[in-house]
């Protein structure tokens, strides 16, 4: 599945390829997130041209809506949403235990410091609840009961039909006490060892259908012991690549990446879950990652935040409204060809949906040309220079 390319030398990163039934991937590669089969205001045809080479969806949103059994009678996820390329699948546990505790997009950041076992957002009710078996949880939508076991997580990513799909795992938070992270992590385990059963079973019994690949996810927090035992833990498994999970402090993201990575298979593709930020990205590249995935670029270009060489910035702001130059005069999207921040900045202040299509598109082609661009610096020997002109000029 995966064939290793140039290594960093005195470092982990290195490229390489993913093959699929849809395509190949190129590594390393920024992985677009379409929550609910769709990059939200985008065209999937947009998606391809602006240099996607894979999308992920969410099994717990499609589980909801319109189910799972809908997205396999249309042919898989790609064929649903009219993507022709590799796709990936989460298994539902960052959104059915974030959803639970309440914090959403915030696990691990609300309360530093703080220890608890039993985490929970100030103002907001609890949703799931977790047992050895599996996850009890409420619908955000309607509140209707539900429950996730890693049998009926893998039952789902089979009917949605995914090229790379993830073991359930129960997502921690850093305000989980020492003692629950030990607990979680043999129960994480334990799922791994019965996704890999179900996997193995479903992929027998649907033989008919394209070959799908699974990745077991190493939690652990930010002990090192609780990471380096989860990585190993799960390599005897037979897992096809590995994904890296769980809540993890900015500062702290180069060394827990390096530690998982240097207990993993090398032969076999990484991929960090919920990354976007140049600086991350660079981080995880160097210290071992394949592919990454995030909704941030999408998220924060709806709310007119868009990237630039030299920075991020906000097209709401007075200075734009004159402004007929681009977003990026270095950008080679379709956004910064055609469209100037003064229109842009109209399109929001008079809240226009193209605006949203319009800064997506750029702030996808920006991290996807980003991440391409790392890998071809990694190709030519160059990665460390590369790393420090764009950093200089980003955050400078």
């Amino acid at each position: 599945m995966f064939s290793l390319g140039r290594e960093l030398p005195g470092a982990l990163g290195r490229t390489g390829t993913i093959s699929t039934p849809h395509g190949e991937i190129r590594t390393p590669a920024f992985i677009p997130v379409g929550t609910r089969a769709t990059v939200k205001a985008v065209l999937p045809e947009q998606m391809a041209e602006l240099g996607a080479q894979a999308l992920l969806a969410n099994a717990y949103h499609l589980y909801l809506q319109p189910g799972a059994d809908i997205v396999d009678e249309a042919g898989g996820l790609g064929a649903f949403m009219n993507w022709p390329g590799p796709t990936f699948t989460d298994s539902g546990g960052f959104q059915v235990l974030s959803l639970g505790a309440g914090f959403q997009k915030t696990l691990s950041m609300a309360s530093k410091g703080v220890e608890a076992d039993d985490v929970i957002a100030e103002g907001k009710n609890r949703l799931a609840t977790v047992d050895d078996d599996g996850v009890t949880f409420k619908s955000h939508l309607d509140g209707s009961k539900h429950r996730f076991t890693p049998e009926v997580s893998m039952q789902i990513q089979h009917q949605l039909g995914a090229d790379i799909m993830f073991a359930f795992d129960e997502l921690t938070t850093l305000m989980n006490t020492y003692g629950y992270q030990v607990e979680s992590l043999a129960r994480t385990q334990d799922w791994a060892r019965r996704c890999v059963d179900e996997h193995r079973r479903l992929s027998a019994t649907r033989a008919d259908k394209p070959a799908q690949a699974l990745f077991g996810v190493v939690q652990g927090a930010q002990h090192e012991d609780l990471r380096r035992q989860a990585a190993r833990g799960l390599v005897p498994l037979g897992f096809d690549g590995y994904g890296i999970g769980g809540a993890i402090e900015k500062d702290n993201l180069g060394t827990i990446v390096r530690w998982v990575c240097e207990e993993l298979e090398p032969h076999k593709p990484r991929h960090l879950l919920g990354i976007s930020e140049p600086d991350d990205l660079f981080t995880a590249v160097e210290n071992g990652c394949d592919t990454f995935d995030c909704v941030s670029p999408s998220r924060v270009a709806r709310s007119s935040r868009v990237y630039a060489m030299t920075g991020r910035y906000n097209l709401l702001v007075a200075a734009s409204r004159r402004d007929f130059g681009p977003i990026d005069p270095a950008c080679d999207c379709y956004t910064c060809a055609h469209y100037s921040k003064a229109y842009l900045h109209h399109l929001f202040k008079t809240k226009e949906y193209v605006a949203a299509t319009l800064c997506t598109i750029h702030n996808e082609r920006f991290t996807v040309r980003l991440v391409d661009d790392m890998r071809a610096h990694l190709e030519a020997g160059t990665f460390a220079d590369f790393r420090d002109d764009f950093l200089a000029r980003f955050y400078g």
